[in-house]
């Protein structure tokens, strides 16, 4: 059974997804003026926080792991998987603690805008 099919698609999906987190935030920010609405404004900054708290957790999960079986497939899909988990934590977390935050950005953000 050859499996480099499924290698490769892996490779493309993961190289994908982290592509478009970036760009999604990139998009996002793009968009911003000062003519942008208030929801506007937390939305590119809740997409920020989201990205920035998921690569805190990818960096806390690095240094707890063993990275003996870094180059077999099942780990290679094991890594999809908890991206995605790890995503979407991100996202939870500033949803339920990260208004502060946000609060705190966007005030910055439209002193900026506006000055």
């Amino acid at each position: 059974m050859d499996i480099s099919g499924i290698s490769t698609a892996y490779h493309t999906a993961n190289i994908d997804r982290k592509t478009s987190a970036g760009d999604s935030l990139q998009n996002s920010l793009k968009n911003i003026s000062a003519d942008s609405s208030e929801d506007e404004l937390k939305t590119a900054i809740k997409d920020f926080e989201s990205y920035f708290a998921e690569q805190v957790i990818k960096q806390m999960k690095d240094t707890f792991t063993n990275e003996d079986d870094k180059d077999s497939t099942m780990s290679q899909y094991k890594d999809l998987y908890m991206d995605q988990a790890i995503e979407i934590v991100a996202d939870e977390v500033v949803d339920q603690i990260g208004e502060n935050c946000t609060q705190a950005l966007y005030e910055q953000m439209k002193r900026n805008l506006e000055g």
